[in-house]
């Protein structure tokens, strides 16, 4: 009997993966400041998986894994953290590196999760971030409520944490859907919509439109006019609703960040200047940058900014070239593996997407921890995209015997 993999290696990964930066001073336990609910998590969740991994049935024969563009990563994390070498006094230098630590351990461990059975992983691992949106919508809109900006967000997150949660939750949502045939996730996708848009992300919610764009360009000769013209008309409906029998929260806030800011006044947060402060410290050191959260330690510690909000200028800036190398090593290895789908089209383009809209909410906003999203998807699109292992099956091998030569 094939043993399928355990959901609780799974549920830890995903609530660590989500839960962010968790200490328990944000529970109101400020002495414990230190106690960082992340390492424990994991520490349980690789526990899980090795029991898990363990009553698995070890594959006949393995196929070629094509595994270079992960090996590639862990370097480039261990580059980031040797960086801390020759990084200015001022860098952050513990905290920095205890998330690259933990991200490197939680890509390899999505990955190995998902490696030898992938459909099974990959579909739960979408449903539990499906109910994960939907615990973090409904917490946003009935507990926290809104902030200072009149943007909203959940569980002590920041807001453009929690809109890559909602649309992440829409594309779980479509995956179900493409999955299961159940309709019942789709219905779910307004409630995400709106707490995207009432996040007041501008970046998160563009990478939402352009992988959905993209998505609905390349699959437009498979969609049928009845469903898209329903589709389209409920989706009309329920902005008209929103938009009636919405509070005034929700009007002031549209208007204010999307028409006003945006349009009129093209206001963006003063990200122009943030990143050309970034590209002049590449400048000044462009072979291996300025070291772990150099930007921080020249540049930040003076203007009060945390990061360069923006993943490559931010490796630019504080690995240089060499970074920039190992990156787009492990970026161009990873598209030769998924392209063209692999051995599970389906299931390797739904995490396609979902990697692609989070490393494009990372241009405009986040850290290297922030990004960790798009690096276990990418985890999880590659091994879904490694063929099939081979296993003989045992009526096959008699009838082989049988029509072997007799030696005369």
């Amino acid at each position: 009997m094939t043993r399928r993999a355990f959901l609780a290696p799974g549920l830890v990964l995903v609530l660590v993966t989500i839960g962010g930066r968790y200490t328990l001073d944000r529970a109101g336990l400020v002495d414990l400041a230190w106690v960082d609910l992340r390492v424990i998590g994991l520490i349980i969740a690789l526990v899980l998986l090795a029991i898990d991994l363990a009553r698995r049935p070890a594959p006949a024969e393995r196929p070629l894994a094509r595994e270079g563009w992960l090996l590639a990563a862990i370097l480039f994390f261990l580059f980031q953290i040797g960086s801390a070498l020759w990084s200015p006094p001022a860098s952050r230098i513990g905290p920095q590196t205890l998330d690259l630590v933990l991200l490197g351990v939680l890509v390899l461990a999505f990955y190995a999760y998902a490696v030898s059975d992938p459909e099974p992983v990959i579909r739960t691992i979408f449903l539990l971030l499906f109910l994960a949106a939907i615990v973090f919508a409904l917490q946003a809109l009935l507990v926290s409520g809104p902030g200072e900006q009149g943007r909203y967000s959940a569980f002590g997150g920041g807001p453009n944490v929690f809109v890559r949660i909602q649309i992440l939750g829409v594309i779980a949502a479509v995956a179900l859907f493409m999955l299961t045939g159940k309709v019942l996730p789709l219905l779910v996708t307004p409630l995400f919509l709106l707490a995207a848009v009432l996040s007041g992300s501008r970046a998160g919610l563009l990478a939402g439109l352009v992988v959905g764009g993209y998505a609905l360009l390349k699959l437009r000769r498979r969609l049928k006019a009845g469903p898209v013209a329903a589709s389209a008309l409920l989706l009309t409906g329920v902005v008209v609703a929103l938009w009636a029998f919405s509070p005034p929260e929700f009007t002031s806030l549209f208007q204010e960040r999307f028409v006003e800011q945006t349009v009129q006044e093209q206001y963006l947060s003063d990200r122009t200047s943030i990143w050309a402060a970034a590209w002049n410290l590449f400048l000044d050191r462009p072979v291996a940058g300025a070291g772990l959260d150099g930007f921080y330690g020249v540049i930040g510690v003076n203007q009060m900014v945390e990061y360069p909000h923006n993943y490559v200028l931010g490796v630019a800036a504080e690995g240089g070239l060499i970074g920039l190398g190992l990156l787009f090593t492990s970026i161009l290895l990873w598209t030769r593996v998924v392209f063209g789908g692999g051995a599970r089209p389906q299931l390797t383009g739904l995490c396609v997407a979902a990697a692609v809209f989070v490393a494009l909410s990372s241009l405009f906003s986040g850290d290297y921890y922030d990004s960790r999203l798009a690096w276990i998807f990418a985890a999880l699109a590659a091994a879904a995209a490694l063929p099939r292992a081979w296993r003989p099956s045992p009526e096959v091998v008699p009838v082989m015997r049988e029509r072997e030569p007799v030696p005369r």
